[in-house]
């Protein structure tokens, strides 16, 4: 961890994270947190110790561990090949306990729509990705980067007359998804359940789509982390994704009895 300016352009001198406490509430995000970020989706590789060393701490924090992501559940739980407490798609696809029920998001027809709009545009472009998710609609433009203002206008476009239908704009992607539903509305729901409720939260993730996670988590006194570079209401911070999994190595060792 180093110093870091924050929104309002203040220098933090350097300090570290608190020792991890048994009565956290842990919140990961995946890509660029737990995992390197790829050039497409399915090509993301993760650290083959990852999985046990989440249940490690999922056990030892009583199931109080969940990650929080743009990505499906069903992604999720295919990559890190362990199933956990889990928000998919920023909130729209919550499970709360592994076993819970995850129920279809009420904005699915206006994403149908906003794909049909957009289905020929990137179909002339094979660089281009258009990802479906339950109640979402990720455009991925990372080995285009030449289409970036392109894909920002068309998306702004095809969903002006979608109310209630918000863009997010992340790193070299731009997903269309109900604008109720975020990360922060994702972590503050999972607050108010067992075995997260009455605990502190931690939440560590790497974008923009992570602030509004940040944002809810600073006012409920937890703690914040941003991984790598760039403006954030995160008030700690870590170089990168293997520095961010040696941490979670030294969380276990602290935990584990």
């Amino acid at each position: 961890m180093r110093p870091y300016g924050g929104r309002d352009g203040a220098q933090v001198s350097e300090f570290t994270l608190p020792e991890p406490r048994r009565n956290w509430a842990l919140f990961l995000d995946f890509d660029g947190t737990l995992a390197e970020l790829a050039p497409h989706p399915d090509a993301v590789r993760i650290d083959p110790a990852l999985p046990g060393l989440l249940e490690t701490i999922f056990s030892e924090l009583d199931g109080a561990l969940a990650v929080v992501s743009g990505r499906r559940l069903s992604e999720l739980d295919r990559h890190l090949r362990v199933r956990l407490p889990a928000a998919g798609v920023h909130g729209l696809e919550l499970r709360e306990r592994p076993g819970a029920t995850i129920h279809p998001p009420a904005e699915a027809l206006l994403i149908a729509r906003l794909k049909a709009r957009l289905t020929g545009f990137v179909a002339a472009d094979n660089r281009l990705l258009l990802e479906e998710k339950p109640g979402a609609l990720a455009l991925h433009f990372r080995q285009a980067p030449d289409k970036a203002a392109e894909c920002a206008r068309l998306m702004e476009e095809a969903t002006a007359d979608l109310d209630g239908i918000h863009v997010l704009k992340g790193k070299m992607v731009l997903e269309a998804k109900p604008a109720r539903v975020n990360k922060g509305y994702a972590i503050e729901a999972m607050m108010k359940e067992p075995p997260f409720i009455g605990r502190i939260p931690v939440f560590a993730g790497d974008d923009t789509t992570d602030e509004d996670g940040f944002r809810i988590v600073n006012a409920l006194g937890g703690i914040s982390i941003k991984i790598a570079d760039g403006d954030t209401l995160a008030r700690y911070r870590m170089d990168d994704v293997q520095g961010f999994i040696n941490w979670l190595k030294h969380v276990a060792s602290v935990l584990s009895p």
